[in-house]
């Protein structure tokens, strides 16, 4: 067995990818390792335990502060029985905070237990006209200008429902009021909100699978265009909100990665040989896709962009094995693909679909899959340590530090003569590095022409006075004589000039 087969430190068993109950779905790290059915059945046990004790903690304190109010006003008429009028008992006023103290307990099993289910309700049909008069009123979320993007998806869910008719106007009904109802909620919690519309999903699949008599490749149809149509309208206050600590999440795990910048492929076992040109192009548009998810606003979007970047990979490992890749290749090939890209939010990003994403996607399917591969790499990076890369604790600790490099660690040579000697542990640094030699030759081409620049520019000065001492000592050597010239008049007697032409004879012109 080859070293570099022994060095293999990062495997996960793909039943440890599924539901912990067994239902045979994908489970979720952020769900405890529940698929999004089991998580929301066992949400709404706990939540129904928690209200029942909250009203027999009430009931309770209510018993003693009755108990506590008869015995003091009982002693109170004893000893005050000649009084004709009775002072109001202190006790009195104590019931006051209770009574607030009740009816919020009752409000909020209210708010909890209410759910959009009544949007499908028939009383739902016939509101008070108050309410129907605040419906009409949008919140400044829904009223403001809406940008080019959610104009475009909103024109396009029209026209989707256009083809299903009666069935059609009453979906845009109820998503439109969904909305309006989802943006007067902002003070509820993001469990609260991720409920809130998966019980819309639930409801309106429901409602969806009686219309179309058991066609789930309809209803799917149906509600991708349904989940486009609503999370694009309320990406902007359900997508990271500030009851979560999502952000201080995606800051931490962006200082992490940047703290591993040093892993290498090798340290990975990533089945990569990113000299080929192939593996290298399917990297770059691997990088490049995680990284895309976060411009998305749909989950379903999001997910596409994590489905595309899987398939990239599994490329490049096919192309470097020259066999099909199995899913012990594909995870440490993900991981080393978010490292090298360090997504935007990526812990935003994973709650907002594991919060908002139609629940059907991320239990089955390939989406489902890498997702659920996703969130397993997020989870590896954040308890990578030394003996996941097989180093030693100091060696890490001085990676980590910046005291060390990889690339020039002798166990690291020593490592590279076992195997295939990389030509680079990073090739994208090792672009670097070319493109900044190419650059230092520029730079020593450039002085070079400038020192000849100026050099012209000095014999251009110097020219015009070169040639005016070389005229001068010419001169000076060969000074010009100008002797003066005798003029002769023509009309002088000078017997001795006989080439003056002869006279002029007159002629006769014959006319």
């Amino acid at each position: 067995m080859s070293q570099r087969t022994e060095r293999r430190g990062i495997h996960v068993d793909q039943s440890d990818l599924l539901c912990k109950k067994g239902c045979g779905y994908y489970g979720n790290a952020a769900w405890q390792g529940l698929c999004s059915k089991c998580w929301r059945e066992e949400y709404q046990r706990v939540r129904q335990k928690q209200i029942q004790d909250d009203w027999a903690l009430a009931e309770k304190l209510q018993r003693e502060e009755e108990a506590a109010y008869a015995s003091s006003h009982g002693a109170q008429t004893q000893s005050h029985s000649h009084s004709t009028a009775p002072q109001p008992h202190p006790g009195h006023a104590s019931l006051g905070p209770f009574s607030k103290f009740e009816e919020k307990k009752t409000n909020e099993k209210t708010r909890k237990v209410t759910t959009v289910k009544k949007f499908f309700s028939p009383s739902s049909r016939t509101a008070p006209k108050k309410e129907t008069q605040e419906g009409k009123t949008p919140s400044p979320s829904i009223s403001r200008h809406a940008s080019f993007e959610t104009d475009q998806v909103s024109k396009d869910f029209v026209d989707f429902l256009k083809n299903l008719q009666k069935p059609g106007r009453e979906i845009h009904k109820q998503c439109r009021a969904f909305i309006v109802n989802m943006s007067s909620k902002k003070d509820l919690s993001a469990d609260e909100l991720s409920e809130c519309v998966q019980d819309f999903y639930q409801n309106m699949a429901d409602r969806l699978m009686s219309h179309f008599k058991g066609s789930s490749e309809s209803v799917e149809q149906v509600m991708d265009q349904v989940e486009k149509y609503i999370m694009t309208r309320l990406y902007k206050s359900v997508f990271c909100p500030e009851t979560t600590d999502d952000e201080k999440k995606d800051l931490a795990t962006q200082k992490r990665i940047r703290a591993l910048h040093w892993v290498t492929i090798q340290m990975l076992c990533v089945s990569f040989d990113e000299e080929i040109p192939e593996v290298s192009e399917n990297v770059v548009k691997a990088i490049t896709d995680v990284i895309e998810m976060d411009s998305k606003r749909v989950p379903r979007d999001k997910l596409g962009c994590i489905t595309r970047c899987s398939k990239h990979i599994f490329s490049a490992i096919r192309i470097t094995k020259n066999e099909p890749a199995s899913a012990d290749d594909f995870l440490p090939a993900l991981i080393y693909i978010v490292l090298k890209a360090n997504p935007p939010r990526l812990q935003s990003n994973i709650q907002y679909i594991t919060r908002f994403c139609n629940p059907s996607r991320l239990m089955t399917g390939e989406d489902g899959y890498y997702f659920t591969n996703l969130c397993c790499a997020a989870a590896f990076i954040e308890k990578l340590d030394a003996q996941s890369l097989n180093l030693s604790p100091e060696e890490f600790e001085r990676y980590m530090s910046g005291q060390a490099s990889p690339r020039f660690n002798s166990s690291e040579v020593d490592w590279a003569q076992s195997g295939p000697a990389p030509a680079a542990t990073n090739p994208v640094l090792a672009q670097l590095n070319h493109n900044l030699e190419l650059l230092s030759g520029l730079s020593s081409r450039q002085e070079s022409l400038m020192e000849a620049a100026q050099s012209l520019q000095t014999d251009l000065l110097s020219w015009p006075e070169g040639v005016k001492r070389e005229v001068n000592d010419i001169l000076e050597k060969y000074p010009l004589e100008i002797l003066p010239r005798e003029v002769s008049a023509i009309d002088a007697n000078n017997m001795d000039n006989d080439n003056l032409p002869p006279p002029l004879t007159p002629q006769v012109f014959a006319g």
